[in-house]
């Protein structure tokens, strides 16, 4: 090696370093909190239970619900539910394979029976299953809920200095310049990651198939996913709390907007005129960076990534979301300096994915909207 620095034959961890510039980036990849580390390229975790358990019948007819094998076994004989939107209390009194025989067991102010239960079935709300003095085990389900997964992704960042660079001495000896190539490459990184947590498709590693990170739009889009149609309308706050309402109602807590620059700006145009300027003032304009909803009262946190797409915008509830390196494959780098190089390299490696908790209960998507750039002329007219 024709150079040499002081920590050249050593191998540093940059996890920390990278948990830093990930959370203080203002981006959609600081919501992502450093959570344990995958011991496999398929990572999987168990699904919060964010709401009350329920069954859905595939069809009723006389008192008896038919179930998928999984709901059957989230029920016993003595279980109450209730069906959604209707106050009436029924009681399981027998679970046979996938059939549930439910009898009435308070009407509750509800005309509804077992009897009169709508054929195409519905969704039944678990109540609860009481159980007597002295109870043993299977006197109460232990179905909590369901598990998904990610792949790992390779994430590799060079960082070269040269013997001109160095001879240059422009930023201190030759351990500063590698710092802050370091930490150039690190701000890289969150730029990537960003991206891959935006956009990421999940492909799993094979001898000839690389891994890769799913991310929001593959976790939160597809069957069962919550979503908002804006049908070409201006983001307001109506469609906001439209959506918010969707994750409330799955047991989510909507915290966040998350939408490109221009949709900001939207958003803020909205409350333009309920602005006051006082003669004391020395700043004027619009800047809304938080928007309570009309469900709860709770306060929204508006997020403008300049990597959104304009016309989509997502309400969030970001306590899923996760960032977790594969066990002993953190970010760490390396000197990787070949033989008579006229210079040094260094080599960042590590193999990283996200969790995205509970994707369908606490993601809704808000599409076509209309252009923030036509929202913005019209406003402005």
């Amino acid at each position: 090696m024709l150079f040499s620095y002081s920590f050249q034959n050593k191998k540093r961890d940059l996890s920390d370093i990278l948990s830093t510039v990930v959370k203080d980036s203002p981006r959609f990849i600081s919501n992502f909190r450093t959570v344990e580390n995958a011991t496999q390229q398929k990572h999987e975790w168990l699904e919060d239970q964010i709401a009350g358990r329920s069954i859905t019948a595939i069809s009723a007819a006389d008192g008896t619900i038919t179930v998928n094998a999984s709901d059957a076994k989230k029920v016993t004989a003595g279980t109450l539910v209730t069906f959604k939107d209707d106050s009436a209390l029924f009681v399981v009194k027998t679970v046979n394979s996938s059939n549930i025989i439910l009898e009435l067991a308070s009407p509750n102010g509800s005309a509804l029976t077992a009897e009169t239960l709508p054929a195409e079935g519905g969704v039944f709300n678990i109540v609860s299953t009481p159980v007597s003095e002295g109870s043993v085990v299977g006197d109460e389900t232990g179905i909590t809920g369901n598990f998904n997964y990610n792949c790992t992704q390779i994430f590799r960042k060079d960082i070269v200095l040269s013997g001109s660079a160095m001879a240059i001495n422009v930023f201190g000896n030759v351990d500063n310049l590698l710092n802050r190539q370091t930490s150039f490459a690190l701000d890289e990184l969150a730029r990537d990651l960003n991206r891959v947590a935006l956009f990421g498709r999940r492909v799993e590693a094979s001898s000839t198939t690389k891994g890769e990170a799913g991310g929001l739009y593959f976790f939160g889009c597809g069957d069962g996913a919550l979503s908002i149609d804006a049908a070409d309308n201006t983001l307001d706050s109506f469609i906001i709390n439209d959506a918010a309402q969707a994750v409330l109602s799955e047991g989510g807590d909507p915290m966040q907007i998350l939408c490109s620059p221009g949709q900001a700006r939207v958003l803020a145009s909205e409350y333009r005129q309920n602005l006051q300027i006082l003669r004391s003032d020395d700043r004027r304009g619009a800047y809304v960076a938080q928007i309570v909803n009309e469900i709860n009262g709770r306060g929204m946190v508006i997020m403008a990534d300049p990597d959104m797409p304009d016309c989509d915008a997502w309400i969030i509830d970001p306590a899923g979301f996760g960032l977790s390196s594969l066990q002993g494959r953190a970010i760490c780098d390396e000197d990787a300096t070949p033989k008579g190089f006229d210079g040094i390299k260094r080599m960042a490696l590590g193999e990283i994915t996200f969790e995205f908790k509970n994707a369908k209960q606490r993601l809704c998507r808000i599409k076509n909207l209309k252009s923030s750039t036509e929202a913005l002329a019209a406003l402005k007219n």
